[in-house]
């Protein structure tokens, strides 16, 4: 079987990050934001709501 360096191999270190928008924490690259990596903004659905709800409030 060919190694692949691209491939997954348990190693976060890696993958790309960035950090949320709502908590700062960096949050890294998974598999599931594989086709919208460029829109993820937030590390969680807490971080989403939060965020949003300090959107709308203007702060």
């Amino acid at each position: 079987m060919p190694s692949h360096d691209t491939a997954f191999k348990g190693n976060k270190s890696h993958l790309p990050s960035k950090p949320c928008q709502a908590c700062g924490r960096p949050m890294s690259w998974r598999k599931a934001w594989a086709r919208n990596w460029d829109e993820v903004k937030y590390c969680s659905e807490r971080c989403r709501r939060d965020g949003a709800a300090k959107g709308a409030r203007g702060g």
